[in-house]
């Protein structure tokens, strides 16, 4: 059943069913009329043969018709109608012909008796012609929809991978400067555990999908491993505290959207000054929203043009992250707090993953 659905669903496969519905319809149609009218039953005969010749006739205009489809517009028009006058022409002559032998009282003595018949049969085909086209056009408009959500689907999927691929030599270049740093300052052992922290971060990065979501349970798991790297950097001087609310744990989030906003807390509230910083990350439900707040208790920031100050491709990133995934059904804001500090805020849709598709993880949180 299903692969005869599949069959059927094809367009080319489309055209015989309603051809054969549509002239049987004719048919019924016709005869009843001419019983109606008193007729006799013999008539069956002379609807039989035109419904027989026009379903010929038109599926040989079919064939016209596909030839014709790609010729430009105005061409096209003109040999579809001439090839529609033919048609009309073969298939009125067809009709008069069988009505005269099993009708005798269907004659006529005037040419405006043949004219009458002719216009009944090229109406019929043009009627036709016009469901044709109209079906066809239908169709190919369709599939250029179809087409361009496609190409508008891989420019979206094509735009998150570069956002987020844009972080990886951001967030490498900071981190092997600071290995750099270590080394030189005879810190080889800081360094290597860096080194470690950096490869298991960076392998969780590159085995997860850009484009897809993970439960906010597998970001923070990421986000512990960004922090390793830096704890092994800043030791007692970064401090971190997270308050994640247990109903959240399976939300659904943009892989690493955590890291570049923590790695902006470290850079403005922590390194610059000489007793470091803590770095406060809450997560929980409002409404049907996931709000997720990270605060420093850092000097603040006067001016937040991110490019100018130097929160450029972090921030900027993230804006542009959440504005392509969810379009105007987030909100992303960063501002002083009113205690002291910068505090960040990202109200995203509340998804969750459904419960026989989490990983034990997901399942345990």
């Amino acid at each position: 059943m299903t692969s005869l659905k599949a069959f059927f669903a094809q367009p080319r496969h489309q055209f015989w069913p309603l051809q054969f519905a549509g002239w049987l319809g004719y048919f019924a149609l016709n005869l009843t009329a001419a019983l109606g009218e008193g007729k006799p039953w013999n008539h069956v005969y002379s609807s039989l043969g035109v419904t027989l010749s026009g379903f010929v006739v038109t599926s040989l205009l079919r064939l016209g018709y596909q030839r014709l489809w790609h010729l430009p517009g105005t061409r096209m028009i003109v040999a579809a109608a001439g090839l529609l006058l033919f048609a009309a022409i073969v298939q009125a002559t067809v009709y008069v012909n069988l009505l005269f032998r099993f009708c005798d009282d269907c004659e006529v003595s005037s040419i405006f008796g043949y004219l009458w018949y002719f216009a009944s049969m090229f109406y019929l085909l043009l009627s036709w012609s016009g469901l044709y086209f109209g079906i066809k056009f239908s169709r190919q408009l369709q599939e250029q929809k179809e087409a361009a959500l496609k190409a508008q689907a891989m420019a979206h999927e094509a735009q998150l991978k570069m956002l987020r691929y844009q972080l990886n030599p951001h967030f490498l270049f900071n981190t092997l400067n600071a290995i750099s740093t270590l080394v030189l300052d005879g810190k080889a052992q800081t360094a290597n555990g860096m080194v470690g922290s950096l490869s298991a971060f960076l392998r969780y990065s590159l085995d997860s999908d850009p484009v897809q979501r993970v439960s906010l349970a597998q970001e923070i798991e990421a986000t512990n491993l960004y922090l390793g790297i830096e704890q092994l950097r800043f030791a007692e001087r970064l401090r971190v505290r997270m308050d994640i609310a247990s109903d959240v744990r399976d939300a659904l989030v943009p892989s690493l959207i955590l890291q570049p906003l923590i790695e902006n807390a470290i850079k403005h509230a922590v390194s610059r000054r000489e007793e470091g910083g803590t770095i406060d990350i809450s997560a929980r439900r409002d409404g049907d929203s996931l709000l997720i707040v990270l605060h420093d208790d850092g000097p603040g920031c006067a001016d937040f043009n991110e490019r100018k100050n130097g929160h450029g491709v972090g921030l900027a990133n993230t804006r542009e992250r959440l504005s392509v995934l969810y379009g105007a059904h987030q909100d992303f804001s960063i501002a002083n707090s009113t205690a002291r500090g910068v505090e960040v805020r990202m109200r995203l849709p509340f998804e969750s993953i459904p419960v026989d598709k989490r990983t034990p993880l997901e399942a345990h949180a």
